[in-house]
């Protein structure tokens, strides 16, 4: 291959770059596992005979959704190897987030910590199939392509995605602004130790979430019910922990802190709200998962 071949290869993936990344990471809610399925695709593009590809576009899509499908596959059955709840690494996102599409309220959603933590429940193909319809608007027919199965079954599999989703959606309907006072209120309760404020922000059958992935101390399990997470929480960032700096980032499209101690231990945390109260409190404390965030 020549350099200018090569160079032609490079600026058809770059080009389409943003909708494949966005769509890597949504199957996997791993950055690190998003960018490696797109240098193995970019592989697989040199190789391939460019000048019969009609569609560069619908092509990689169709290796980075298998791609990405083997590596979910793969992780799904390793996961009870993982120490503690498993939640999605959080990625940056705001104006120039190359995590295409983020044009409507919906789209940022698919890219949320908290939809991506429910995608968890699904199965590969079912997964695929409410990302490429939900997010990238394919109709099922392209999907089917993309997948290898007809268009009936795309359609089946995700109205059964649709149904195993909707009870955990209910319960985070409000828009970024209600998440974002709700989120600075809890915190200052928190650190406050004020018990009494934090379980009138959070919901009587809230869930938090803490991922350590076994490298930091953290929850071991999902934390259930509005006083152990009140008490949970305000044992973290209560007075007794001094120093701790709390920054608002936009993190998978939705309002989040990221909170820095002095001695460099960094986590990040979000929250899902109904009708008026914290539902869902995502933590995550892995430092494998925080690299890439904004110093």
């Amino acid at each position: 291959m020549t350099t200018v071949e090569a160079t032609q290869a490079a600026g058809a993936l770059t080009a389409h770059r943003p909708m494949l990344l966005g769509l890597a990471y949504r199957l996997l809610g791993s950055l690190h596992d998003a960018e490696d399925v797109l240098q193995e695709a970019y592989l697989r593009w040199l190789d391939v005979d460019r000048e019969s590809v009609a569609e560069p576009r619908r092509y990689l899509a169709r290796v980075v959704t298998r791609l990405a499908l083997d590596r979910l596959r793969a992780r799904q059955a390793n996961r009870e190897t993982y120490v503690g709840p498993w939640l999605p690494e959080p990625v940056h996102t705001g104006a120039a987030a190359p995590f295409g599409p983020l044009d409507t309220v919906e789209l940022r959603e698919t890219l949320s910590t908290a939809l991506l933590h429910l995608l968890e429940q699904l199965t590969p193909p079912e997964r695929a199939v409410y990302v490429l319809h939900t997010a990238f608007a394919l109709p099922y027919a392209e999907i089917g392509d993309l997948l290898d199965r007809s268009a009936a079954d795309c359609r089946q599999l995700h109205h059964r995605a649709v149904a195993r989703l909707a009870d955990g959606r209910r319960r985070f309907t409000a828009g970024p602004a209600e998440q974002r006072r709700l989120l600075d209120a809890f915190l200052a309760a928190a650190r406050d130790g004020d018990l009494a404020r934090l379980t009138e922000l959070v919901a009587a059958d809230a869930t938090a979430w803490s991922d350590g992935g076994g490298r930091v101390r953290a929850a071991r399990n999902p934390i259930h019910g509005v006083d152990r997470v009140a008490r949970f929480f305000a044992g973290i960032y209560g007075r007794r922990r001094p120093g701790v700096t709390a920054t608002p980032v936009e993190l998978n499209g939705a309002p989040a802190l990221l909170l820095d101690w002095p001695s460099g231990v960094r986590h990040t945390l979000g929250v899902t709200a109904a009708d008026g109260r914290i539902t869902g409190l995502y933590l995550i404390t892995n430092p494998d998962k925080l690299t890439g965030l904004p110093d």
